[in-house]
């Protein structure tokens, strides 16, 4: 019944139920007889009045001793207080982020809980928005008592009431838990907004750092591709051309006073220029395939699936062509993807499959070996492959596991579909 005060407080609402009762039984059985002229036993109808006098009132009687004896013994403030506080830490004058600390404290003052905290529905998950005291409080050994807390029935999280192990609430406590959970709810709806908004800024602020990574990896990647890209036409391309010029500087000098050796040294410069254009050729395949650009993303990745060392069957279907970024982008990611199951799958056998639809394009590459656990996957090839996508707005996912073989999808989304 008063479980929520202590040995005192019990003892002062228990003296005042029965000076309550004592003092109805006076003023009805004793002061009615005297009224009525009566001086001998009490009358049993006065005795029945006084008892249905005592049974109406003694629960509104208990309830003001209660309040009366919160006041005086417990450590908290009376409920009428206790509300006044809560209203005053909930009117909007203070800050939204604040709303759930100042929530949590009056909670635990008015309760007399050893920690009160709120936790709000962020994004479907439950977020610990303030406590008080601090977690850092030792937990105590009761489990807590939890509250819902919601507005227009809309669930926006809950309190949790952390009590001593020796302290059961009162009713008048219950009531007055109750009424601040129902005030709580009008004032935590944009607490949870701010939540939730906070993290989604979060997420937001991780992909841009994640963007700004990739950028430096491109812009690191390309300048490394270029300085190979010189270094290949200076040692290669570079030196075919030279000197086939300087041969034909000297066959236009040998024309005037040798001209047999000049037609026999022009002739020499054919095979020449057809080296030079072998190896600019093969140069400008390294860096992007012919095939790509004339036929498309399936048979590109079907001439790429001719030189692997592992059978590799390409299917495709409904696919078209695309913007160019977006072909070579999923392009080098499933040749990536497939230089990999060659060298560290162990696989038998590859699988890669095109698919379309108006949204997207994909490409996924299936192989038989041993797998991987991909929050262990690192590496310059998946780094690049993630890259290439993120540049289009792609996405590059990865499903596999130690001893069952590895699937990784890339996905871009089609801007222009029949574009090139």
């Amino acid at each position: 019944m008063a479980g929520g005060l202590p040995a005192a407080g019990v003892l002062t609402l228990v003296g005042g139920l029965a000076a309550f009762v004592v003092a109805v039984y006076v003023l009805v059985v004793v002061g009615g007889g005297a009224l009525l002229g009566r001086t001998g036993p009490p009358s049993a109808v006065l005795s029945i009045a006084a008892t249905a006098v005592v049974a109406l009132a003694i629960e509104p009687v208990q309830t003001r001793l209660e309040r009366l004896a919160a006041r005086r013994w417990a450590a908290g403030p009376s409920p009428e207080e206790a509300l006044r506080r809560f209203r005053t830490a909930t009117d909007g004058c203070f800050p939204t982020e604040e709303l759930p600390g100042r929530i949590a404290r009056t909670l635990a003052q008015a309760t007399g809980a050893a920690q009160a905290q709120v936790w709000l529905d962020v994004r479907g998950r439950p977020a610990l928005a303030a406590a008080w005291p601090a977690p850092t409080v030792p937990a105590v050994a009761t489990a807590p008592q939890v509250l819902e807390i919601g507005s227009a029935g809309e669930r926006l999280g809950e309190v949790q009431l952390h009590r001593p192990a020796d302290r059961v609430p009162s009713p008048v406590e219950e009531r007055l838990i109750a009424a601040l959970a129902g005030q709580a709810g009008l004032a935590l709806r944009g607490a949870r907004l701010r939540a939730e908004l906070g993290a989604r800024r979060q997420e937001l602020q991780a992909r841009a750092e994640e963007l700004r990574a990739s950028r430096h990896r491109l812009v690191t990647t390309q300048d490394d591709e270029r300085r190979r890209l010189e270094r290949d036409v200076h040692d290669g391309a570079q030196q075919h051309l030279v000197a086939l010029a300087v041969n034909l500087r000297l066959a236009s000098a040998l024309a005037r006073g040798d001209p047999v050796r000049a037609a026999e040294l022009l002739e020499r410069q054919a095979g020449a220029a057809e080296d030079a254009v072998d190896t600019l050729r093969t140069l400008s395949r390294g860096i992007y395939p012919a095939v790509l650009t004339d036929r498309g993303l399936p048979a590109a990745l079907a001439a790429a699936a001719a030189t692997s060392p592992l059978p590799v069957q390409v299917c495709a279907e409904g696919v078209g062509r695309y913007p160019a970024a977006v072909e070579a982008a999923l392009y080098f990611a499933a040749v990536e993807a497939l230089q990999n199951a060659a060298k560290h799958s162990g696989a038998r056998s590859v699988q890669v499959r095109v698919a379309a639809d108006p949204q997207a394009v994909t490409v996924t590459v299936t192989d038989d070996g041993r797998g991987f656990d991909p929050a262990q996957a690192a590496g310059a090839g998946l780094a690049n492959m993630r890259d290439r996508l993120d540049a289009v707005g792609g996405d590059l996912a990865l499903d596999s596991a130690p001893g069952r073989g590895a699937r990784i999808l890339a996905a871009a989304p089609v801007a222009d579909v029949g574009g090139a």
